[in-house]
């Protein structure tokens, strides 16, 4: 394992300069850690329960909860059947009551909000704890749990993930070491995307030898409260909650326009019709895919007259439309 390269933010730190057309993690020490929720969290848990509770409109959320034989760790059950924890609609406030409830506990139940929308469940905590990030219109979401562990991971958007409270470990894969993670299925996840399969604090390396490797090219890092890291767009991170409490705020955000597509829906649909198609024709789209997505550049169509290039022209909102309507009349046949 390897430590993630980290810079110290200081009052003249400017963080899309530090960003900009960067690949690799970076750890960004006391980015925030002037926000009125690390003040908080200096002071105790209770603190940052009020400070939150303060904040929440009472609205419905979504929660995960697992029996302490689990481990912190949210993953299957032991067949595959299902998984080890239950997820069920609750309050923040009985989330947080919950934690505190138990904390210090050697056995404590493990409770655990995630990815949940920072302006509906606590309106103004955004606005009191700011980020500037020029050029994106992030999604702002926030964390909670005790001691959780969730496991490697990826994420489309590119991503930075300030710890309001706590301490966490991250360790993160590039996105290289997809074969040497065994990721489990694309269409039963714990939580929308494919998990490896490894447990990465016990690995089996007699069933998967492969792994060795990914952690030999695993990058660390321990964040404390003010802390945040950013992890680009496909790279795994597997995300340790050390604390009784912890909480973090990440920002999510993608570099080309909203009318875009996904990558996944690609992927997903070239499963659907190329994965099993004889070898020989798989290679031939794979040139097509090469030519028209993988390489291409300014010169894939400058032998077409600028008016009649059409989906081969730059991408533009009407573009998108256009092939959308050209995916939606072939899938509808």
């Amino acid at each position: 394992m390897q430590s993630i390269e980290q810079i110290d933010c200081d009052s003249n730190f400017a963080l899309s300069t530090q960003l900009s057309g960067r690949t690799t993690p970076l750890v960004l020490r006391n980015l925030v850690k002037h926000w009125p929720l690390v003040q908080q969290a200096l002071r105790s848990d209770q603190a940052v329960a009020d400070y939150l509770r303060s904040l929440y409109p009472g609205v419905p959320v979504q929660a995960f909860f697992a029996e302490p034989e689990a481990g912190g760790r949210f993953f299957y059950n032991a067949d595959m059947s299902g998984f080890n924890f239950s997820q069920r609609q609750t309050r923040l406030d009985a989330v947080l009551d919950g934690i505190l409830q138990h904390s210090g506990c050697s056995d404590a139940p493990v409770f655990y909000m995630g990815s949940t929308t920072a302006d509906y469940c606590t309106p103004g905590l955004t606005a009191q704890n700011p980020l500037q990030l020029d050029g994106v219109t992030p999604l702002i979401s926030l964390w909670l749990g005790n001691r959780s562990h969730v496991v490697a991971h990826y994420d489309v958007p590119d991503n930075i993930a300030c710890v309001g409270a706590g301490k966490r470990r991250f360790t993160l894969f590039a996105p290289q070491q997809l074969a040497n993670l065994y990721p489990g299925p694309f269409d039963f996840t714990p939580a929308g995307q494919p998990v490896s399969m490894v447990d990465a604090r016990q690995p089996d390396f007699a069933r998967y030898p492969k792994y060795r490797d990914a952690q030999q090219h695993a990058l660390v890092a321990e964040l404390e409260a003010g802390d945040a890291i950013y992890i680009p767009s496909m790279w795994w991170h597997q995300v340790e909650g050390l604390s009784e409490l912890n909480v973090l705020v990440n920002y999510w955000w993608r570099q080309t326009p909203s009318y875009c597509g996904l990558p996944t829906d690609a992927l997903l649909h070239a499963m659907l019709s190329i994965r099993d198609l004889p070898p020989s024709q798989r290679q031939i789209w794979q040139q097509q895919f090469e030519h028209y997505v993988f390489n291409a550049n300014d010169q894939t169509s400058a032998h077409l007259q600028a008016e009649k290039r059409g989906v081969l022209a730059p991408m533009l909102e009407h573009t998108a439309r256009k092939l959308r309507a050209m995916l939606l009349n072939r899938l509808n046949r």
